[in-house]
């Protein structure tokens, strides 16, 4: 059996992903499917490309300020309660 020919079905078993490891690796990483390597006959481990979730600071603090009336404004100690 071809590696292409496991890819298409998308599950392996344990003995078979342990001989031609790299191969699938560079299979999954280039096709992008992911790969359910079998145990027994049951899903145990899923093999997939890797995709970063890092965001830039502006991306995480983008919608976080609802809304913000003369920004210039010098701003009073009464208004700071983290100083009582």
């Amino acid at each position: 059996m071809t590696i292409g020919a496991i890819m298409k079905n998308l599950q392996i078993s344990k003995s078979e992903f342990k001989a031609k490891a790299l191969e699938f690796f560079r299979q999954v990483e280039t096709s992008g499917t992911p790969l359910i390597v079998t145990d027994h006959g049951k899903p145990a481990i899923e093999i997939r490309p890797y995709h970063s979730n890092e965001c830039s600071p502006l991306e995480v603090l983008e919608g976080s300020v609802a809304e913000y009336i003369n920004p210039t404004e010098p701003v009073g100690e009464d208004d700071w309660d983290a100083l009582l």
